[in-house]
This record gives C-alpha cells, sequence and structure tokens, in this order.
C-alpha cells in the first residue's frame, strides 16, 4: 500500500499576511504546495490528504483541488476550534487554532496507512519526500515506529529574520531523544545561535538536526494523540492560547518509552515564506530550480 501525504492547510499565517498557501510563487503561479504534491507524487505517495477550514473551501476547491484530479487521489477534511473530544466545549473567548496535533487528528477517519505530516506552505525538497516515501513504505503494518525529516538547521534559516525551529537530539542509532522548540534562530557573525531561556544566544553547528514538521506517522498515532489531547485539555482548561503540538506528544511518547522515532537526515534545502519578505527570495529560488532541470517550467 502506497503512504499517504497529509498537508495541514488550515493556518492563515498572521506574519505573512494573508493565505500563503493560495499564493502563486512558481513560473507558472504554481504555489508552494504544488511543488510538494509533485514532489510525492513521483516519490511514490499514493493520496492527499488537506486538513483546511471551512471559511476558504470554496476558493481551495477551485484554485488548488481541480489541479490534481487527473493527477493524484485527494481527500478534505476539516479543522475548527469546536472540534473537541467528546465532554469538552469550546471556551467562547478562544480565537487561536489548537496547534498542529490537533490539525493532525483530523485525519483519523480517512487515513488508514502510514502516512507523512506536512506544512502547507514550506518547500521540502525533492530528496526529502523520496526519504520519507521509502522509510513509510517500510513500516507498513507496524505500530509504534515513527520517523522524521531532520534536517541540517544551516539549510533552513531565513535572510529576513529569526526562524523557530524544533532542535533534536539524537542518540548513536538516529533515533530521537528529544526535540526543543527554539523561538529565536539566526546566523551572527557567520554562525547558527539560538536564544536559551535565559535570552543568552547558544552556538550550534550548521549540521544540527531540526524539525521542519515533516513526520511519519503509521495510524496508531492517531490513537495516541486522541488520548494526550484529553489530557491536555485538562491541563489547559483555563489557558486560551496553549496550543496542541505534534512535539509535546512525540516527546511524550517517547519519554514514556512508547515509541521510537528515527530522525533521517536529509541534504535538501529548506524554503519558506516566514515573513512577508521572503516572498521574492522563493520566487527566485524556484526559477532556479525549474532552469536547473529539477521540475519543469509547468507543473500540471
Amino acid at each position: 500500500m502506497k503512504p499517504t501525504l497529509f498537508v495541514l492547510a488550515a493556518g492563515m499565517g498572521s506574519r505573512y499576511g494573508g493565505l500563503k498557501q493560495l499564493d502563486g510563487l512558481g513560473p507558472n503561479g504554481e504555489t508552494i504546495m504544488d511543488y510538494s504534491i509533485y514532489d510525492a507524487v513521483r516519490a511514490g505517495f499514493g493520496k492527499v490528504v488537506f486538513v483546511i477550514r471551512h471559511s476558504f473551501e470554496t476558493d481551495f476547491r477551485t484554485k488548488i483541488i481541480n489541479k490534481y484530479e487527473n493527477v493524484i487521489p485527494v481527500e478534505l477534511v476539516f479543522q475548527e476550534l469546536e472540534y473537541l473530544p467528546e465532554g469538552f466545549t469550546l471556551n467562547s473567548e478562544r480565537v487561536k487554532p489548537w496547534g498542529t496535533n490537533h490539525a493532525t487528528l483530523m485525519g483519523k477517519d480517512v487515513i488508514k496507512e502510514p502516512f507523512a505530516v506536512i506544512n502547507a506552505d514550506d518547500f521540502y525538497g525533492r530528496e526529502s519526500f523520496s526519504i520519507l516515501a521509502d522509510s513509510l513504505k517500510e513500516l507498513e503494518g507496524k505500530t509504534n515506529e515513527y520517523c522524521m525529516i531532520g534536517y541540517r538547521v544551516g539549510n533552513t534559516l531565513s535572510e529576513s529574520g529569526s526562524v523557530a525551529r524544533g532542535i533534536c537530539e539524537v542518540n548513536s542509532e538516529s533515533y530521537l531523544t528529544t526535540v526543543v522548540e527554539r523561538t529565536h534562530i539566526e546566523r551572527v557573525d557567520g554562525l547558527v545561535k539560538y536564544k536559551d531561556e535565559n535570552d543568552t544566544f547558544v552556538t550550534i553547528s550548521d549540521n544540527t538536526p531540526v524539525s521542519m514538521n515533516m513526520w511519519g506517522f503509521t495510524p496508531d498515532y492517531f490513537q495516541f494523540s486522541e488520548e494526550f489531547f484529553v489530557k491536555f485539555l485538562k491541563e489547559n482548561e483555563t489557558n486560551i492560547k496553549a496550543e496542541f503540538f505534534i512535539p509535546f506528544v512525540v516527546n511524550s511518547l517517547i519519554e514514556s518509552d512508547i515509541i521510537k522515532l528515527k530522525v533521517l537526515d536529509t541534504p535538501s534545502m529548506w524554503f519558506g515564506v516566514t515573513y512577508a519578505e521572503d516572498r521574492q527570495s522563493v520566487v527566485d529560488k524556484l526559477n532556479a530550480l525549474v532552469e536547473a532541470g529539477e521540475y519543469p517550467e509547468k507543473l500540471w
């Protein structure tokens, strides 16, 4: 069975200033998602599932899904604030989305095979999809064994400002021991540095693996996520800004010795539109890849 690609596309992108999932950046108006789907198809994924919000469903179907109808099977699922486990009701003051692992949970009824999770607005690169697809095919029929693409932090920085990344620690067999979200990472005087809890810069190697939200799971992950979401909601009853992120669940499962997660190294350069100022740089990079023959000028 071919793995599924699960694309998180429900976020608005507040720093960027609009629906960056739908922004045409390629030579013929292709979105970053278009390149991800193209890479996923040639890597051997068999289906794409998008999680979006009802508010932009019509626009999304017209601009995005119509392109893929004859390329790969596509399904839509929806993430809304009120989609909570039985017994929980939405705090009327809550406006912030519940986070990446809540979005991932929305796929539980339509995904029954090993699957990858990616962000809609990140460019991950051809090699990363190939590496992840191969690993997911090996996980068919297994449980409690996951994987993720570990980008080299030096390949993921923005020229427009600091970035947030999940810095990974791995053991001698490349299994993840912990992932810690660092919210301020940048290159300073030629070195990659992050600010720690005391606002002090800490230098790390360019090759330090970081999570760019490119995960590989088997369907049992949904059950763990449901259990942890109930726990999360109980612990954050009064916190209307708390978010339920994938690394929170992954770290908890690793600490409890319930799962193993392999960190897969990739040579791919990551890029994306974290800031509006990044847009032209992304356009230039996509054009360069097309000119180099990595992608056809017109994807579909």
